[in-house]
């Protein structure tokens, strides 16, 4: 973990100047938006979404800081996710190639250092969060089960299918989309693991509120919001 004042210069490195951010990463649909809401509004915490400024962060990047992503861009939804196998899905998306981090690290360093942030999303990968921690209890990955993503799916597709619904195929779609997001998932997890951070098993038995007090748990936080010492 980086910690210090940064060495020459005195100059203060981002994990310094981060110790109040939270981070909750993990895959897709593992309740990480709901999660870090309810923390924010328990402890008056400002709430940062990577979901919310994927379209802010592709227009403040070129093709040659993000080839991935802008190749993404030209592609119709089709090609996106009904033409390529999840493999290549899986080892071609931008996000999870860490394109893009250094603009959501920009944006938080630009963020007043009271209150707490809490920053949630897919796009923090465990590599790029790790150097920003000062203790491994700053962030917490969750992974949800295969029967979680299954009920998650199901209730996607009751609710119209989302963007996959506008495609040629969107049993495929769904189905390529579904086991790109497992491979994701393991993926976290044995980074995480080889990183020695923190993950939660997310699975059908779980509420709302029971992965809240993990995750705060996980923080370390006290009922008012504080760091347990």
């Amino acid at each position: 973990m980086n910690d210090g004042d940064g060495g020459h210069g005195g100059a203060v490195r981002p994990a310094q100047r981060l110790r109040h951010v939270h981070w909750i990463g993990g895959g897709s649909g593992a309740g990480k938006s709901t999660t870090a809401r309810r923390l924010a509004d328990r402890y008056g915490w400002h709430l940062y979404a990577t979901d919310d400024v994927m379209g802010d962060h592709a227009r403040r990047t070129t093709p040659e800081e993000a080839p991935f992503l802008h190749e993404f861009i030209a592609m119709d939804l089709d090609e996106r996710w009904v033409n390529r196998s999840p493999e290549t899905m899986l080892e071609t998306f931008h996000w999870f190639r860490g394109e893009g981090f250094a603009l959501i690290l920009e944006d938080l360093l630009q963020l007043p250092q009271e209150p707490c942030v809490v920053v949630e999303g897919f796009r923090l990968l465990p590599h790029l969060v790790e150097p920003l921690l000062t203790v491994p209890g700053q962030a917490v990955w969750l992974l949800p089960t295969p029967r979680f993503r299954q009920a998650v799916i199901r209730s996607r597709a009751m609710h119209g299918g989302g963007f996959t619904a506008k495609t040629s195929d969107p049993d495929k779609a769904n189905s390529n989309m579904a086991e790109r997001d497992r491979m994701f998932t393991n993926r976290l997890q044995r980074e995480a693991e080889r990183l020695r951070l923190r993950t939660i098993e997310v699975d059908t038995t779980m509420t709302e509120g029971d992965l809240a007090e993990r995750v705060a748990t996980a923080f370390g936080l006290r009922p008012g919001g504080s760091p347990a010492q």
